[in-house]
C-alpha cells in the first residue's frame, strides 16, 4: 500500500469535509443578513426553541406503527405555523407584545440553555407578576399545542382521523322488497 497516496486522500478528504462546514456557516450567515419577515432571524429561533421546549421530539408512548419515529414541535413544522399565525393572524397589539417578549426572552440567554434551563425560565414566566408575561406564555403555549395536535402526523397517524371516511355502517339489515 502506497503511504503517499494515502495520506493525499485522507487529505483531501478532511479538506472536503472542512470545506462543507465552511460552507454551511457561511450559508447560516447569509440566511441572517438577507432574512425578510415580520419576526427577525433572532425571533425565529426563539419560537423554534420555545415549541421544541415545550413539546420535545420523542416516540409517544402509545403508536399504531411497529417502529415508531420521534415526532415533536419542530418535525411536524409547528414553529413555521406560529411563526406565520402571529404575523398574519393577529392584530398588532399583540404583535407587539410577543415582540417584546421575544426581546426580553433573548437578553436571557434562552437560545444558549438546556433543555432544563428553558423550561425553568417558561416555568417563570407562567408565574411571574407581569401580566405581559404570563399572557405571552398562555398565548405561546395554547398555540404550540393547538398547531401540533392538529397537524396531518399527529391528527391522521396517531388518532386515526379521517376526513370523509365515504362509508355507512347501519344497523339495520338490507332485505329485498
Amino acid at each position: 500500500m502506497d503511504r503517499r497516496k494515502s495520506l493525499k486522500i485522507i487529505g483531501a478528504t478532511g479538506a472536503g469535509i472542512a470545506g462543507l462546514v465552511l460552507v454551511d456557516w457561511k450559508w447560516e450567515l447569509v440566511d441572517q443578513l438577507t432574512h425578510k419577515g415580520f419576526f427577525s432571524f433572532q425571533e425565529e429561533k426563539l419560537i423554534s426553541a420555545i415549541a421544541d421546549t415545550l413539546i420535545p421530539e420523542g416516540i409517544p408512548s402509545k403508536s399504531p406503527f411497529p417502529d415508531p419515529k420521534p415526532i415533536g414541535a419542530l418535525s411536524t413544522g409547528t414553529d413555521k405555523f406560529l411563526i406565520r399565525l402571529f404575523e398574519h393572524c393577529y392584530e398588532e397589539e399583540e404583535q407587539q407584545l410577543i415582540k417584546r417578549q421575544l426581546k426580553a426572552l433573548g437578553k436571557t440567554s434562552f437560545l444558549g440553555k438546556d433543555q432544563g434551563g428553558r423550561e425553568e425560565i417558561l416555568i417563570a414566566m407562567a408565574n411571574s407578576e407581569l401580566e405581559e408575561e404570563k399572557k405571552f406564555f398562555s398565548l405561546i403555549k395554547s398555540q404550540t399545542i393547538y398547531g401540533f395536535t392538529t397537524v396531518k402526523e399527529v391528527m391522521a397517524d396517531y388518532h386515526g382521523y379521517r376526513v370523509a371516511p365515504g362509508h355507512f355502517d347501519g344497523c339495520v339489515e338490507l332485505s329485498k322488497a
